[in-house]
């Protein structure tokens, strides 16, 4: 054979090689898009076990179904180690409209501002931002999107630095709507949903909340508290009732046939995150449901049966 030719074959191996190289890194990119500051991934984090104890627990409930169907995601995150997250999720990257959910970008959005020297921390700030999250004031999510900007909160959530809505991923957080009667102004631009989440991406803003990713260890504090002491009494808060041991950090969302919650659940020196996007109007009695037994397996029975004597 040619000795010529032979080199110009190894050459084009080499080239197809380098290649290929590169290809395979840009489809493995959305794996590796949200590990930041040197945490693992969520989506390099599935655990076999757990997924396993989230999907039996779904369909004891009737909720595989939806599952199957796609008007049901979830993500469940173990973060009692939060250098070694344990995730299980069905439809994880699945974008739903989730209503009042993406309130918390909106809360992002203001503590970047804060953190930032655009946006002061006063009283009545701090005051506009607890009934934006726990009461779900929808006048004041409204007045603080427009403090923060809408393009500006846009830019934050789709920003290098956070990746809250990202493409590679499907999407995940997205306001391009004021909470009110006004139209959209911006849709996003994979689905067109104005208030929109993907249940691993909501998840993700609190882990990344529980490792300081999002603001600095003082602000982080302000964020957490206003997340806590939810002030209505249904979905997941009403699920975890039975459990006083419980403490809860949440956001949720309905509107029609949709419904949303997402949280932070310490109990017994335990703690995990659970999200869950549904769309059907029992979507509500769904999430409540949900909690329940998620609780049991994720704190240990012989701590969780205390509360049961």
């Amino acid at each position: 054979m040619n000795s010529g030719f032979l080199v110009e074959s190894r050459a084009m191996t080499t080239i197809r090689a380098v290649v290929f190289s590169f290809l395979t890194l840009l489809v493995v990119a959305p794996v590796f898009a949200d590990a930041l500051d040197g945490y693992p991934s969520l989506w390099e984090s599935t655990d076999p076990g757990l997924q396993k104890k989230l999907d039996n627990s779904l369909k004891k409930l009737g909720l595989d179904v939806a599952v199957r169907n796609g008007t049901l995601g979830v993500a469940l995150v173990d973060i009692t180690n939060l250098d070694e997250p344990r995730v299980a999720s069905v439809n994880g990257d699945k974008m739903i409209y989730a209503a009042s959910l993406p309130k918390i970008a909106i809360l992002l959005g203001a503590f970047v501002e804060i953190e930032q020297g655009n946006m002061v921390l006063d009283e009545d700030t701090r005051a506009s931002l607890t009934r934006m999250i726990r009461n779900s004031s929808n006048v004041d999510a409204t007045a603080m999107l427009n403090r923060v900007g809408k393009k500006r909160l846009l830019e934050i959530l789709q920003s290098e630095e956070y990746r809250l809505y990202d493409p590679l991923v499907n999407g995940g957080l997205w306001v391009g709507k004021e909470y009110g009667k006004s139209a959209a102004y911006k849709r996003d631009p994979l689905h067109n949903l104005s208030h929109g989440a993907t249940a691993l991406q909501a998840a993700r803003f609190y882990y990344m909340l529980e490792t300081g990713q999002l603001v600095n260890r003082k602000l982080t504090v302000e964020m957490k508290r206003m997340l806590g002491n939810p002030g209505i009494n249904h979905k997941f808060v009403k699920g975890l009732a039975d459990h006083p041991e419980a403490k809860i950090y949440r956001k949720s969302g309905s509107w029609n046939k949709w419904h949303a919650d997402s949280a932070i659940v310490e109990a017994n020196g335990h703690k995990y995150i659970l999200v869950a996007l549904a769309e059907n109007p029992e979507g509500g009695r769904w999430l409540s449901n949900l909690i329940k037994p998620v609780h049991e397996f994720m704190v240990p029975s012989r701590l969780a049966s205390n509360v049961h004597r």
